[in-house]
């Protein structure tokens, strides 16, 4: 057997055995007549160690090795002296004593770190791809993906539906983005089509009789670059037959529900489902797909402010614009810079500016950048329509209905993130309803 167990896999009840490893060289350390190797596969760690005293040519094989360098090792396993556990492995109760080794691949110097991740850029880890894939989190991604994956086959197939694959060469029909060609070879001056989603084949596998469809498709776009959008991507794509919108929803939120606790159980799901239609995911939180790991809901000063003489906050309402505000609690005490960084970032997203008011957290006259602007009844209004108290800041953006929403959106995520209000292990899932069939370009002017 070229080799009898992985890199993960021994424990304290394998002390005594002989066994032989293969991986790769994560770390070496060398004290001289011992050298100490963690020898890594994608199950994990062994240490190895590699005794003068035992064999010296063994210890001399071993004194040469590098990172990454690829070994197949034979040895005795062994308990590790107790102030040698290492808690923070499987494997750490125990080591491995070499008695034999040899190196199947040798190793220059990596332009990549594997055993922790750097910083580099994404164009050196693409060309150094198979280094990149190395590194643990690159891993548990890709195996992460597999669980999901095989997760979702068997939930779906459990529902009676049937995996179907779709072609990939198929003729172009026009959809949201531009279709990657592929010449043909034999009809000359003609191309398929690689398919940006599986829509029109699985619709006539519907009216074929396959009444529950899924496939792991692999879909095509020829478009820009965009955080959300790449020219090849993965989706689960579905179809079913003789039902309404409540059959889908009960099916997806069903798949998401048991797969988060089976996939990854140190995540949390909220159940059920959040559901709101798109005018009110927009209204509440500025955007159609609002992180509600946390609240900082928008909220609407149009109504309060109407006969205001702030002529800035009249400007906006005039031209059948909005006036809307975020509470952000605890930043009451911001510096000038740090609201000057958000009154930027409100610049950036389409905003003249930037209106705000604080509570000092140890009581005191409200600080404000508009108190001389508006009536002292007003600005109390202001701090008791958004429920803002000691130690809370008001940010409070007057423009048209879209920039309000595109900045206080903005803003939010940003206050979030600042003052880590997202919990990394809440999984927030809602479905977004009743989205508008078209939408006003105002570059374009039209619908």
């Amino acid at each position: 057997m070229y080799r009898t167990h992985t890199c993960g896999q021994l424990r304290a009840e394998h002390a005594t055995t002989v066994v032989t490893l293969a991986g790769w060289v994560h770390r070496r350390r060398d004290h001289g007549p011992l050298i100490f190797i963690d020898l890594r596969d994608r199950y994990g760690l062994t240490q190895v160690v590699f005794d003068a005293a035992n064999d010296a040519a063994v210890h001399a094989i071993a004194s040469e090795a590098r990172s990454e360098y690829v070994l197949r090792v034979t040895g005795t396993v062994r308990l590790r002296p107790a102030d040698a556990v290492n808690p923070d492995i499987a494997t750490g109760a125990i080591e491995m004593v070499a008695t034999a080794v040899e190196v199947l691949n040798a190793a220059k110097q990596t332009p990549l770190l594997i055993n922790r991740d750097g910083n580099e850029e994404e164009p050196l880890r693409l060309k150094y791809r198979y280094l990149d894939l190395r590194r643990e989190r690159m891993q548990r991604n890709l195996i992460m993906r597999h669980r999901f994956v095989k997760f979702i086959r068997d939930f779906l197939d459990a529902e009676q539906f049937i995996e179907i694959e779709t072609p990939i060469l198929t003729k172009s029909t026009p959809e949201g983005a531009r279709d990657y060609l592929v010449p043909s070879r034999v009809h000359e001056g003609e191309f398929f089509a690689l398919p940006q989603s599986p829509q029109q084949m699985k619709q006539l596998l519907m009216v074929a009789g396959y009444d529950r469809y899924f496939q792991i498709a692999r879909c095509f776009r020829d478009e820009d670059l965009r955080a959300d959008r790449q020219p090849e991507f993965t989706q689960l794509d579905m179809e079913m037959s003789f039902v309404d919108m409540e059959d889908i929803i009960d099916v997806v939120e069903r798949l998401f529900t048991a797969m988060v606790p089976a996939v990854v159980p140190h995540k949390r799901a909220i159940t059920p489902f959040m559901r709101m239609s798109y005018d009110q995911a927009v209204e509440r939180y500025g955007s159609d797909k609002p992180d509600l790991r946390y609240g900082l809901e928008l909220v609407n000063l149009s109504g309060i402010l109407a006969n205001t003489q702030f002529q800035v906050i009249q400007n906006a309402l005039s031209t059948g614009g909005t006036v809307k505000a975020i509470r952000v609690p605890g930043i009451a005490g911001y510096s000038r810079k740090q609201i000057d960084e958000l009154t930027d970032i409100a610049k950036q997203n389409g905003a003249k500016g930037l209106l705000w008011a604080a509570i000092p957290a140890e009581g005191g006259d409200v600080r404000s950048s508009f108190a001389k602007n508006v009536e002292a009844s007003e600005l109390q209004a202001i701090l008791t329509a958004t429920e803002t108290t000691a130690g809370d800041m008001v940010l409070i953006v007057a423009d048209s209905v879209k920039v309000v929403h595109a900045v206080l959106d903005k803003l939010r995520r940003e206050c979030a993130n600042r003052l880590n209000l997202a919990d990394p292990n809440l999984l927030a899932f809602a479905w977004i309803i009743d989205f508008p069939l078209v939408e006003w370009n105002e570059g374009e002017k039209r619908w």
